[in-house]
């Protein structure tokens, strides 16, 4: 079952005995234990038939045994397991999952691994259960997740404004979500979310920031560049060095990928490249700027100002700023 699929069951109240939630990503993990946890029960049975257990401090038999309690004056037992990753040889509960009634709801949160699907316990859990993997999102994918996360809360944003809130806060889905949460309350529902709103509510500068520096990278614009540049060294807090190699390595990555394109029509280099159509034209722009032995070129550069950037090859006072600058002329001479 896809995570979609598990909450519109949840929001029509279609149970089942066992949540099995893996993977990677925590955001989905948490969000649908969440669901249950507040939707299934009210405040008053909660009281009697609602138990949080986690991992470290419980084994399988405790885990059973609760789950094979029945409901105190109510229609469900919700136990919640969290950090179950934490308890020891969890596949040994595989043939007890028969013994859990339909009147329990068992949700084991297991974060950051997945259970080996060559297990007996893992099959029995896909195919009579809910065994739901949580994966990570690409950077490429978070555009997308956010448009779709505020279209289901009557929201709209510009295209611009996506990719800057995409580039600036990364795939940490609870912080993109946060971030967004704190858009919505400022923004008014019947307004399309600017790059204006980004700026004004998150605290991204709309014309300094590393989009609109791979823009200028992309036109060969030298001296908007270095202004972007020069306001990243004076606010290493907010943009640190090695925040903007790894975001500007992406970037060359995906040029390398353009000028290997078979099909270079606008969706299709979109989809390879994993950017908006909106945005293409920039990267075909940077293709014509900067061919395949000068991208390679580049890619170099950003690995030795990694490593600067942490202290290697490069004396103590420098400045990050300075780096910034060499770095910026190094990439566009």
């Amino acid at each position: 079952m896809t995570y979609e699929q598990i909450l519109s069951e949840i929001k029509n109240k279609i149970y089942h005995p066992v949540y099995f939630l893996m993977g990677e990503e925590p955001y989905f993990i948490d969000s649908i234990s969440d669901a249950i946890e507040s939707t299934v029960l009210d405040e008053a049975d909660k009281a009697f038939n609602q138990i949080i257990l986690y991992g470290k401090d419980v084994n399988v038999h405790d885990i059973v045994t609760q789950a094979r309690n029945f409901p105190m004056m109510g229609n469900y037992l919700v136990i919640i397991v969290k950090e179950a990753q934490d308890v020891k040889n969890i596949e040994s509960m595989e043939p007890f999952l028969e013994m859990i009634p339909e009147t329990t709801i068992l949700v084991l949160n297991y974060k950051y691994k997945k259970l080996d699907k060559r297990l007996k316990f893992a099959k029995t859990l896909d195919k009579d259960y809910v065994l739901f993997e949580s994966k990570k999102l690409y950077d490429r994918d978070i555009p997308k997740w956010i448009v779709n996360y505020l279209g289901s809360k009557n929201y709209k944003i510009q295209q611009k404004a996506c990719q800057m809130l995409a580039d600036y806060l990364g795939t940490d889905l609870q912080k993109v979500r946060n971030e967004l949460d704190k858009l919505m309350v400022a923004v008014p529902n019947n307004k399309e979310i600017t790059d204006f709103d980004v700026e004004y509510n998150i605290g991204i500068s709309k014309d300094f920031n590393i989009f609109e520096l791979q823009k200028a990278i992309s036109y060969g614009d030298f001296p908007k560049a270095v202004q972007i540049i020069n306001y990243f060294g004076d606010n290493t807090k907010e943009n640190p060095l090695i925040a903007t190699v790894i975001m500007l390595y992406a970037y060359y990555c995906k040029v390398l990928k353009l000028h290997y394109a078979t099909d270079k029509s606008k969706n299709s280099v979109a989809a390879v490249i994993g950017v908006s159509p909106f945005f293409v034209e920039d990267y075909f722009e940077a293709s014509r700027r900067y061919n395949i032995k000068k991208c390679v070129e580049n890619i170099a550069i950003l690995r030795e100002f990694d490593l600067k950037s942490k202290g290697y090859n490069t004396s103590s006072d420098v400045s990050q700023k300075d780096l910034y600058r060499e770095m910026i002329y190094k990439l566009m001479k």
